[in-house]
């Protein structure tokens, strides 16, 4: 096959990764909205509890693109195994690694914050979007779910 076809067939860079962008892109745009709004209105509250949804929606659609969780029905498979075992196992489990690492950071960010301040709340809503995240891909590595074409 020639170069042009594998472009032609995989699509402009753009194309390929234009989820990544669009959740991205809407995140952003919570983040601008939430900066500008008072947080103690329902629009500021609406725009906050946005923002921690919207990061747990780029984190899974770029932790499940790039890291790993062998056994999670939800995860896709590694394919290269390392010689290594501490680097096989932790190439196999990069998404929990990844998600616990990052969920202790917004954890502590989350305590030495004010607690009434207009940050935190949000930074304590992605704690517990991490929180969902990190269960749903350890739920998944040993429960099922009939129906879901994912589960099968």
């Amino acid at each position: 096959m020639t170069t042009f076809h594998l472009v032609r067939r995989e699509g402009h860079f753009l194309k390929r990764h234009s989820l990544t962008f669009a959740v991205v892109a809407v995140l952003l745009l919570w983040v601008f909205l939430y900066s500008r709004a008072d947080e103690k209105t329902h629009w500021g509250a609406f725009f906050g509890n946005a923002i921690a949804d919207w990061t747990g929606v780029v984190v899974t659609v770029l932790g499940t693109k790039f890291l790993f969780e062998v056994g999670s029905a939800e995860s896709r498979s590694p394919k290269r195994h390392w010689h290594h075992k501490l680097l096989d196992v932790m190439q196999r489990h990069s998404l929990t690694i990844f998600l616990l690492i990052t969920g202790a950071v917004w954890l502590a960010v989350y305590l030495h914050n004010d607690a009434q301040g207009k940050w935190n709340q949000v930074v304590g809503n992605i704690v517990s979007e991490w929180t969902q995240i990190i269960g749903l891909v350890l739920l998944t590595k040993r429960l099922i779910e009939r129906g879901p074409k994912e589960s099968k």
